[in-house]
């Protein structure tokens, strides 16, 4: 195995890994050093890594003495996984956002995210590059860029492709085979943009399904952790070991939560010819041709695999107009909470002072400049304004029940199906509603939108449900993906030249 590893370890999914290692074909030591060799060899070009764990090598020994020595953990026994930036860590890696101003800021404690990794036998192999503060800086900040780590590439069209943000460089990274697995976060569409202009599986779990303990935020009512993969095997594999209850996150003690600590029960390729699937085609009308003609293609499979679909089906929110406020006025409350946790040697304490920072080092800084820090500074930072009460209210209700849920029990549906991160799956974020994503081809001649992007390359399709309707989502992602088997790698080889 050794021999053949820098070919095998391509495309190699967890479970591959897992049954190797069981078998001493492989060792955790080998699949951390090749993973390092092909960040050391690609991503100087890509910049997804922002920085590797000078410790990844000696966890992995010690991962495969104990596995020698008591057994396995779990399936994730070893096995590399990055972090994006924004996930705290106590160890040698930093925690920064993408921000210069926390480049040294290494929290005084783990994430709950990554304790569980930890827990579960995982190696943390380094942190991803994302768009600075979760893309809540600068209104003309491009996808996937920070102070910090520069500007990360899709990988299969470094520079002309959209790479997607705010987990950019979690997508490109686990896109070009540089990690088993990644973990993101989203607000508004930041695992689901991503991974689809990626060719990856993400899933956007409900809001208090993982806990966001150690997290950098943007805010407390729509942000969440999720993770990246190449698979729905995988992504659903690493999202059953990361669901505890933490009482740090209430949000994760919610009376209605529904979680799993194992959601590989629910990889049912039969799923597809019982389930009913709603087309919300209001929100298809702005798109092109091309990309029309994915999801028209992916209806055609779900219905050729027995599905029901219901085209089209309405929502009594679609037309609504939509504001900012929760995001405007969370951030500066929470910002400042998770600032005040540092170890005193972090001097940057509050949202008014990352941005007296970033005058300071305006050349380093403020490539884009900081208008939304601005924006949201301007709050009081207690979350007293009438503003922002109405706005989650509404956010709650109208995304929510007279939305997703209306539509969902009107048209008796198990979800809606929509192209990659489309105006649905903001509505699902404004309710803390899951969804998932899964590749569904390719766009060979895309058009460019007014942000300056081409909509070629890959694209997926999005399962968008109710509250804790993960299990059902990873059913019909899992069926969709058997039945077609989009996911392709990137020619990495091509791309260095």
């Amino acid at each position: 195995m050794s021999v053949q590893l820098k070919e095998w370890i391509v495309e190699a999914s967890i479970e591959m890994m897992q049954r190797a290692m069981e078998e001493q074909k492989i060792t955790s030591v080998e699949l951390v050093a090749e993973y390092l060799e092909r960040i050391q060899r690609y991503d100087r070009r890509l910049r997804s890594v922002i920085e590797v764990n000078p410790e990844a090598l000696d966890i992995a020994k010690a991962l495969d003495r104990e596995r020698k020595e008591q057994g396995s953990r779990s399936r994730l026994h070893g096995i590399p996984i990055l972090l994006k930036d924004n996930i705290g860590t106590h160890d040698q890696t930093h925690t920064s956002a993408g921000s210069i101003a926390l480049a040294q800021s290494i929290p005084v404690e783990d994430s709950a995210v990554a304790s569980q990794l930890r827990s579960a036998g995982a190696v943390l192999l380094g942190k991803t590059n994302m768009t600075e503060w979760a893309n809540f800086m600068s209104s003309t900040m491009w996808a996937g860029y920070s102070s910090r780590g520069g500007q990360t590439l899709n990988p299969y069209g470094p520079g002309e492709l959209f790479v997607g943000g705010s987990s950019s460089g979690s997508a490109a990274a686990v896109a070009a085979n540089l990690a088993a697995a990644a973990i993101g976060t989203e607000t508004t569409g930041s695992i689901i943009s991503p991974a689809s202009q990626n060719c990856l599986v993400g899933i956007k779990p409900t809001v208090g399904l993982i806990s966001r303990f150690g997290i950098i935020p943007l805010t407390d009512t729509q942000d969440t952790p999720g993770p990246m993969a190449r698979t729905v095997a995988d992504a659903a594999l690493i999202l059953g070991a990361l669901t505890g209850k933490d009482a740090r996150d209430a949000a994760t003690l919610s009376e209605n939560r529904l979680a799993f600590s194992d959601y590989t029960p629910f990889l049912d390729r039969t799923f597809l010819a019982r389930a009913r699937i709603g087309i919300p085609r209001y929100y298809y009308r702005h798109l092109d041709e091309a990309r029309l003609a994915i999801v028209e293609q992916a209806i055609q499979i779900l219905e050729s695999e027995g599905a029901t679909i219901i085209d089209p089906v309405e929502l009594p929110c679609q037309g609504q107009e939509w504001d900012a406020n929760v995001l405007q006025f969370e951030f500066k409350k929470y910002l400042n909470d998770y600032l005040r946790t540092l170890p005193e040697t972090v001097t940057v304490r509050s949202l008014e002072d990352v941005i007296e920072f970033n005058e300071r080092h305006a050349e380093a800084a403020l490539k884009y400049g900081q208008d939304v820090l601005l924006w949201s500074n301007r709050t009081s930072g207690t979350l007293s304004e009438q503003a922002y009460l109405d706005s989650k209210r509404r956010n709650f209700e109208l995304a929510g029940r007279q939305g997703i849920d209306a539509a969902l029990e009107q048209y008796h549906l198990d979800a809606l199906l929509i192209l990659g991160d489309d105006d649905v799956n903001d509505l699902a974020a404004r309710a803390g509603y899951p969804s998932v994503t899964v590749p569904a081809g390719f766009v060979s001649n895309g058009i460019i939108l007014p942000e300056g992007y081409s909509t070629k390359g890959p694209h997926g399709v999005t399962f968008v449900g109710t509250a804790f309707s993960e299990p059902t989502l990873i059913r019909l992602a899992y069926g969709y993906e058997q039945a077609t088997l989009h996911r392709l790698p990137p020619e990495l080889d091509e791309m260095i030249g």
